[in-house]
């Protein structure tokens, strides 16, 4: 496990934290929404643009040379990091950009009329937008699991929503609202038993632990970039080799083609995966730094991350058990896996003002429904939530400091 000295070594890498905003230091707590950014991925992107801006790929010129090394060894570090082969990986803008990409994929490739898909009422609105858009076009029908009283999926419900016209089941890994890690790994047990596609939501997965698609045995995983350490406009799409090495590109244009011919009509050869679907001229630089990002979180350790924030987690939620009455906490928060999200709210007061309330004292947090609306109907947090999500530079006086502001918040509670 980290010791605590050494987080606050990781501290002095994010620029942001040692700043004075209405002269307190910011606790950031908003980290599912984003995360800060290290100097390393900072400078990273800065020596880019200093020293080897030029276009990717089919340039013979020294910077076009450079650049396009940087930008495929950014694949191959992505793919080190969640043990796949670099051709799997497939850069786009962020977690909602690969979601809709992969459901036009499989709309133009795969699905036929009658098919359906499963999602879970979890879901953040990134994985039920695209279906629903993709029911209207092809007309497939989108069929929606429940949650349990701990906020997992319920596994017989989604067993018992299969047939033989089920295609894919997408699920995220951790839901963004209640922090719960949901079993992937069984549940593409039971897609593939049925010969149906997994695609899992990794946006707030990937940046908190250890994540190996081969283990999890599925076909695809989103994340995006920024919620990691790294810049924004930068995310992954992977797809498992065998699945996608066959089909066509949704969205193709330049650098997707080998070759373009006409002779009274067009002759197409795709390029080699990924970069049949990498069209037009990629986030180089948001490459370059997602990739630094992830040399910092490996010198670090993902095993480490993962068991310091589960202690930061669980000493959160203790002290909130024990010591509030007029706070409301949603999910589980015993006995249970999660990550460190905690979606509360105040008796008396509406999510926007606590959120304010605390941004008084230098706390940022998050209130509203965090684009899971239809998982806040569930709940019955009909008004929203407020949301606290803590990442590895977060400290425990942070957290003693979040609490007290809340006690003293609570003691006002109308």
């Amino acid at each position: 496990m980290i010791k605590l000295f050494d987080v606050y070594k990781i501290r002095d890498d994010f620029p942001i934290l040692s700043k004075e905003f209405n002269g307190r230091k910011i606790i950031y707590l908003d980290n599912t929404a984003t995360s800060q950014k290290p100097i390393q991925v900072i400078n990273a992107i800065r020596d880019f643009y200093t020293s080897f801006n030029a276009n990717v790929h089919r340039g013979l010129h020294y910077l076009s040379q450079e650049a396009s090394k940087l930008y495929e060894d950014a694949h191959e570090i992505v793919a080190s990091f969640i043990n796949c082969n670099p051709d799997e990986v497939i850069f786009v803008k962020n977690s909602t950009e690969a979601l809709n990409i992969l459901a036009y994929l499989l709309m133009i490739n795969t699905f036929k009329r009658g098919d359906n898909v499963i999602i879970s009422i979890a879901e953040h609105h990134s994985n039920i937008l695209p279906w629903i858009m993709v029911s209207k076009i092809k007309g497939i029908e989108v069929r929606v699991v429940d949650i349990d009283d701990r906020g997992l999926i319920d596994i017989d419900k989604l067993s018992s929503l299969i047939d033989n016209r089920t295609r894919l089941i997408s699920i995220a890994h951790i839901s963004n609202v209640l922090g719960t890690i949901n079993n992937i790994a069984e549940i593409a047990k039971i897609a593939h038993e049925n010969d149906i596609l997994m695609a899992v939501d990794g946006a707030q997965s990937v940046p908190h632990m250890p994540i190996d698609v081969r283990k999890l045995d599925i076909d695809f995983l989103v994340f995006s970039g920024h919620k990691m350490l790294g810049p924004t406009g930068i995310g992954v799409l992977y797809g498992k080799g065998e699945v996608i090495k066959e089909l066509e590109p949704p969205f193709p244009g330049g650098g997707t083609i080998s070759n373009v011919k006409y002779n009274g009509k067009f002759d197409v050869e795709w390029a080699k995966i990924p970069w049949r679907f990498e069209a037009g001229t990629p986030n180089i630089a948001g490459a370059i730094g997602l990739a630094e990002a992830i040399k910092y979180l490996k010198n670090i350790g993902m095993i480490d991350v993962m068991k310091y924030e589960r202690m930061l987690t669980e000493y959160m939620f203790k002290r909130v058990r024990e010591e509030f009455r007029k706070i409301k906490i949603y999910g589980s928060t015993n006995n249970i896996e999660r990550i460190g999200i905690m979606a509360f709210n105040v008796e008396g007061f509406y999510p926007h003002e606590v959120a304010t309330y605390l941004d008084q004292y230098g706390i940022a947090v998050r209130s509203g429904f965090h684009c899971a609306e239809p998982l806040h109907m569930r709940i019955g947090a009909l008004k929203g939530t407020v949301r606290a999500s803590i990442y590895l530079y977060n400290t425990k006086e942070e957290i003693d400091i979040f609490i007290d502001s809340l006690k003293k918040l609570e003691a006002l509670a109308r």
